[in-house]
């Protein structure tokens, strides 16, 4: 499961864009998850960058480590041929789009999109990644993965894996 987050930086806090979507200043961070929500890959870039432009560098950088993830899910903000073609020439992925029902109004659980947003949720109670103060992108994305691993580390240690 692929999906994006944009976060807010600060003034210094070095590459940044704007994201109309969302209207904010600032850089997006790009995950791909496995089915119990465990990070598999991810991306920090500018938040003028959309969704779709920015997956298949994403898809791109975990194909040697994970040669088997064929298939993967994704929001509507990934839709579109530009999109399908540029993941051909990479690999051979294929994506699909879960998008909410037309006859939904307001808040709707969709199926396997709740595990990515659900690692965000895990992400955002770091607080040192409820904004983005990294001067780099590479500081940003370190962040991140350290936060995953504490993540991952208690969890081990909470069930007693031996």
């Amino acid at each position: 499961m692929i999906d994006s987050q944009s976060v807010k930086t600060t003034e210094s806090g070095g590459i940044r864009g704007y994201d109309a979507g969302k209207k904010t200043k600032g850089r997006k961070r790009h995950i791909i998850v496995d089915t119990l929500g465990l990070m598999v890959g991810l991306m920090v870039h500018s938040a003028d960058i959309q969704d779709r432009d920015g997956a298949p560098d994403l898809l791109k950088s975990i194909r040697h480590r994970w040669p088997w993830l064929l298939h993967v899910f994704a929001d509507g903000g990934y839709a579109g041929d530009k999109l399908k073609r540029r993941l051909k020439k990479i690999g051979r992925w294929t994506i699909e789009i879960i998008k909410r029902s037309d006859k939904a109004k307001g808040f709707e659980v969709l199926p396997r999109r709740w595990v990515v947003e659900r690692t965000f949720a895990w992400l955002g109670r770091c607080r040192r990644l409820a904004k983005d103060v990294e001067r780099s992108i590479a500081s940003a994305e370190a962040w991140i993965m350290i936060a995953h691993i504490r993540l991952i580390t208690r969890r081990l240690a909470r069930y007693g894996y031996r």
